[in-house]
């Protein structure tokens, strides 16, 4: 499938948006590494981003992805206590910083209840500010664990692929490392921040 520029609005900054697609490859770290989490790479090995976990320098719930000096980019937070454990829904929220360390909320996802379980439940995420007049402005569509899913927006055009080519599946069962194409014009930083909550909610990774 050809790739379909976005509709130019980044979610974090255009500084993370390729004018060409990216295929960015992501490799899990053993939780005794900062707690856990992924490292992003591009073709040539070199780090782009990383993920850390909730283990040794987080806390649960609260994930961060930082560049690739280690300067923090995006803090995820899960929200909490008892509305939240009443609710339908799960709700998680990403921040970036401002030059006085201020955070600001740029997206939300909403993750259905029983989500890990049921293979077909929507995990839809909105954007600050808002790009549709929907209540979501993107939806992770296929099945994250089998690492066959894309994040498409409100029009239904793929924004990002997550997958797996033949050769590593048939090596790596556990699906430890695996790929996910950019498309031009895409805010790679919003991209992972995803990703990262995907693999929390899946308890994979970044996961205590």
């Amino acid at each position: 499938m050809a790739a379909t520029r976005a509709d130019g609005m980044p979610v974090i900054s255009k500084l993370y948006c390729s004018s060409s697609q990216a295929v960015l490859v992501v490799r899990k770290r053993p939780h005794v590494v900062s707690g856990g989490g992924f490292v992003v790479t591009d073709c040539s090995q070199k780090v782009v981003f990383r993920v850390d976990g909730c283990g040794v320098i987080g806390s649960e719930g609260e994930l961060k992805l930082r560049d690739s000096s280690g300067e923090a980019l995006l803090l995820i937070r899960r929200k909490g206590g008892m509305v939240q454990a009443l609710s339908i829904h799960r709700k998680w929220k990403g921040y970036t910083f401002d030059y006085e360390g201020s955070q600001k909320p740029v997206f939300r996802l909403k993750e259905p209840n029983y989500s890990c379980l049921v293979r077909n439940n929507a995990i839809r995420i909105s954007t600050e500010p808002r790009r549709s007049n929907k209540d979501w402005d993107f939806e992770i569509r296929g099945y994250f664990p089998d690492r066959s899913c894309s994040i498409v927006d409100h029009l239904g055009k793929i924004v990002a692929q997550i997958g797996v080519n033949e050769e590593v599946n048939q090596l790596m069962a556990n699906k430890d490392l695996y790929h996910v194409a950019v498309n031009p014009g895409v805010d790679q930083v919003f991209i992972f921040g995803v990703i990262a909550v995907l693999d929390y909610i899946y308890g994979e990774s970044t996961r205590c």
